[in-house]
């Protein structure tokens, strides 16, 4: 199996059961210079994925789809390691839907219906970026990888909560709390990160491996929830503070016991 590294053009998968749309969209992005590997059914798309997702630059992926949705196929995706940015295309267009692709581990999210120009903007910054990332931190990555092992506790007590990353739960007494695999990152970041001044920006690139382009509120709706389930006092939080227009910081000192 040939890495995208090895393609002449950046190759992009387009999972879209409108035989239409995704032919013309095929159509625009071989104009413009890129592979493109069409998959119109869900369960099809997600075992390609699993199987050799490393292989594109980019993911297109509607959501209402034949066999599994799109929601399951980019969380499916992350919780394996697939780190291809992911582009949700889809006529879902309230908040909470977007808000839900967010948080399954989607970079992008584009309303249909869009403008092509806008569509190729986003495949070309995305592409575009995945390299520059590569190119700065994966020599680095295998070195940074080893210490998050021996960093995270499998237990560690917040407040009155205890998290569990390997069941991905909080128990806080009274009730379980299932976390998503972007809550859990989130928290692993923050705790490798302890005291420290986190700007956005960075969560965005560490956490959500995308630049920001994305929604930029992803961040602060993740910490809200993270307060929700910590936090004796979600709206005076002691552990999981922001600082406007500079970052986010954790306290561990008063959640360790």
């Amino acid at each position: 199996m040939e890495s995208s590294q090895n393609h002449p053009k950046p190759h992009i998968l387009v999972v879209e059961d409108e035989v239409n749309l995704a032919v013309g969209m095929r159509y625009t992005l071989e104009h413009e210079n890129f592979q493109v590997t069409l998959i119109h059914d869900g369960s099809q798309a997600l075992e390609r994925i699993l199987k050799d997702g490393s292989e594109f630059d980019v993911i297109v992926l509607d959501i209402m789809l034949p066999g599994v949705n799109g929601y399951t196929i980019c969380s499916k995706a992350r919780e394996n390691g697939i780190w291809t940015p992911i582009m949700f295309l889809s006529a879902r267009t309230l908040p909470e839907d977007k808000a839900r692709g967010f948080d399954a581990g989607a970079n992008q999210y584009l309303a249909k219906p869009f403008e092509l120009e806008e569509f190729i903007a986003r495949i070309r910054n995305m592409v575009k970026f995945r390299s520059l990332r590569e190119e700065r931190s994966a020599p680095a990555h295998a070195q940074e990888s080893a210490p998050e092992e021996i960093r995270i506790p499998e237990e560690l007590t917040i407040g009155n909560a205890v998290v569990n990353f390997n069941t991905q739960e909080v128990h806080t007494g009274r009730k379980t709390v299932n976390l998503t695999f972007l809550e859990i990152s989130l928290l692993k970041y923050f705790i490798q990160n302890a005291n420290r001044l986190i700007p956005k920006e960075e969560l965005l690139e560490k956490v959500w491996k995308t630049s920001t382009g994305m929604n930029t509120r992803a961040p602060d709706q993740f910490i809200l929830r993270l307060r929700k389930i910590f936090e004796p006092d979600p709206s005076h939080p002691q552990f999981f503070l922001t600082y406007r227009n500079a970052g986010y910081r954790f306290v561990p000192e008063k959640s360790q016991k």
